[in-house]
């Protein structure tokens, strides 16, 4: 079983406690985030009619309900959503969620779909989970419109300056991996996340290789200490 494999058999095992751990975990302040991103690609876009957005890694499907939520509070017209993951299990939790949703199984560096067919793609603590990250980025690119979006939430490596960056290292580090471990009955699962993390690229290097796959950042911006990190690129 190559790298790839394991990750997403990792997460079909911890499918069914997944959305609790998360709400515990980030003291719900995720869903926050989750709004912010999707009411700012709105803003970023524009237009009032949108075909299609894909979300890429949807798990559970958090992020799809979002989108959903914010067009209408937006008053835009949102004519189709599918969600998009290699983990059946994550998504088998997805469908009894959003049962009106289509769900696709495949992986984000190779995805059935034709060119310049999405409005948006996003992809939501998921990034760090694909093992060929430039050759998603370039399939996110080959999909999207031009001038379409990309929207990244993700956990960026940030170096450790102040008090509080130690504290959340600590929490990340040392709380999360034992109380997910309690909660989803798999410390193994809730370890990978803070070593994936500590693992990752700087913001500035992701920056750069969106950049490479022709995805101009047009926003970028921390939340809650810098714990997250929002990207908005537009495809040039």
């Amino acid at each position: 079983m190559d790298k790839q494999e394991k990750i997403v058999s990792m997460f079909d095992q911890i499918a069914g406690k997944y959305d609790i751990a998360n709400r515990v975990l980030s003291m719900g302040i995720d869903k926050s985030w989750r709004n912010k991103a999707c009411n700012l690609a709105y803003s970023f876009y524009d237009k009032k009619v949108i075909d299609k957005v894909i979300d890429v890694a949807c798990g559970t499907g958090d992020m799809i309900d979002y989108w959903q939520k914010t067009a209408a509070q937006a008053n835009v017209e949102l004519n189709n959503i599918v969600g998009v993951d290699p983990s059946v299990g994550m998504m088998e939790v997805a469908k009894q969620k959003l049962p009106e949703v289509e769900f696709i199984e495949s992986g984000a560096a190779s995805m059935p779909f034709e060119d310049g067919m999405a409005d948006i793609i996003s992809i939501s603590y998921g990034i760090r989970n694909v093992v060929e990250r430039q050759k998603a980025f370039d399939e996110f690119a080959r999909v999207l419109k031009k001038d379409g979006l990309l929207v990244i939430l993700e956990f960026t490596k940030n170096p450790k300056e102040t008090p509080l960056d130690y504290i959340k290292d600590f929490y990340m580090n040392k709380v999360l991996p034992t109380l997910g471990g309690i909660i989803s009955k798999n410390k193994e699962a809730y370890t990978y996340l803070p070593n994936s993390i500590d693992e990752f690229l700087t913001t500035e290097n992701l920056s750069k290789e969106l950049q490479n796959a022709g995805l101009e950042p047009i926003f970028v911006k921390g939340f809650s200490m810098n714990i997250s990190t929002l990207f908005i690129a537009r495809k040039i």
